[in-house]
């Protein structure tokens, strides 16, 4: 499973799940809909695409591709390596316009996602081990630092860097 950033309001503009869905239908074959709005598809060496806006507004999808000896035959056969091309070439267009950014673009907002969660982990560990070694935080700044360190760890189990790193600037600050 994939997490994609989505430029501000293109879900929106899109429809949600059902423009999604629409979009799909340019770039894969068989697209099934399901009552949510998830569409699942597939095309050449993508063997199944499952996708779908989630509600924090990324582009969520999971994406099986061939591998080994399928994969072999495939590449083999008649016109097998065109249409493996093709399946990339097809992958990248989805996500360009599923997204709203190109490939360039779609990594550096991954980074830049990975640095918040970084940075989010490195907050809890370094307020951890401050009340573990200062003896003059009170109970009350203790139980404070506990709660944004649950809503914290709640965010990144969700995915959500950006809110994640906002509670861990809260958390800083209750100890700088």
């Amino acid at each position: 499973m994939e997490r994609f950033e989505v430029k501000r309001g293109l879900t929106k503009a899109m429809g949600g799940n059902a423009g999604l869905a629409k979009l799909a239908t340019q770039y894969f074959d068989d697209v099934v809909v399901d009552g949510s709005g998830v569409f699942t598809a597939s095309f050449a060496i993508l063997t199944h695409v499952k996708g779908e806006y989630s509600e924090d507004g990324k582009l969520v999808v999971d994406v099986t591709q061939m591998k080994g000896e399928d994969l072999s035959e495939f590449l083999g056969g008649d016109g097998g390596r065109e249409a493996a091309m093709e399946s990339r070439k097809r992958w990248s267009g989805f996500l360009d316009e599923a997204t709203g950014y190109n490939s360039k673009q779609r990594g550096d907002k991954a980074k830049e996602g990975a640095k918040k969660i970084s940075k989010s982990k490195s907050a809890i560990s370094m307020a951890r081990k401050f009340m573990e070694v200062s003896s003059n935080v009170s109970d009350e700044k203790k139980q404070t630092a506990e709660d944004l360190i649950r809503q914290i760890e709640e965010k990144l189990e969700e995915g959500n860097g950006t809110r994640a790193l906002s509670l861990s600037e809260k958390l800083n600050k209750l100890f700088g």
